[in-house]
């Protein structure tokens, strides 16, 4: 079992907490989260996008002239493909990007996004984040005096201070334990939890 240091906003060590091997020392398999990761950005796709074919495209009707005699290409349709104006081939239309992912997986890839934060040192355990007032100057003393550049906060429920005070810092998200996913972990530098996240983690994980 690894044990980390638990800072306070202040970044000064007010203990220890030992991680659950089980959580945060699981083996990182790449192809394992770029499933995962995959498949959530697939799912935001809204997939609806759509294009009128001739069957859809208004007029069209009539014949634009008569078969022969003119001495001009023959047409059935000024909707065709090839006018302007006309239908087009082969567009979109509406579609559902969703891609599948078993739970047990999805699970397994949240350890793995947790494991490879703590190897590489970008994991923090920080007691508890209070704000006295949703001021932004007051999380920007927070983030600097926790040395954080893009960090991931996850805290157990929604604080409005605290969502208030940092929503307009650039590269820093706040999320809660319930919208802890590997895309979000990856794509940040460090990742900060609470000791009672790491509690409530342990159980959701395992």
């Amino acid at each position: 079992m690894s044990v980390i240091n638990i800072v306070d906003q202040g970044n000064n060590v007010v203990g220890e907490l030992t991680l659950p091997e089980q959580v945060f020392e699981e083996k990182v398999r790449s192809e394992i989260l770029n499933q995962v990761v995959k498949a959530h950005l697939a799912a935001k796709r809204v997939g609806t996008k759509s294009v009128k074919t001739r069957s859809t495209i208004r007029g069209g009707g009539s014949k634009p002239w008569r078969q022969k005699g003119t001495g001009r290409a023959r047409a059935g349709s000024n909707r065709s493909p090839l006018w302007a104006g006309g239908s087009v081939i082969h567009g979109p239309h509406p579609r559902d990007y969703t891609k599948k992912v078993n739970k047990k997986v999805n699970r397994l890839a949240l350890r793995m996004a947790l494991s490879s934060k703590l190897s590489e040192g970008e994991l923090m355990i920080v007691d508890k984040f209070e704000l006295t007032q949703p001021k932004t100057r007051e999380f920007t003393k927070i983030q600097n005096e926790l040395n954080l550049k893009n960090p991931l906060i996850v805290v157990p429920k929604k604080d409005r201070n605290l969502d208030l005070a940092s929503r307009n810092v650039p590269k820093v998200d706040v999320i809660s334990e319930e919208e802890l996913h590997v895309y979000e972990i990856l794509n940040h530098r460090e990742l900060i939890l609470t000791p009672e996240v790491v509690s409530n983690l342990h159980e959701k994980l395992l």
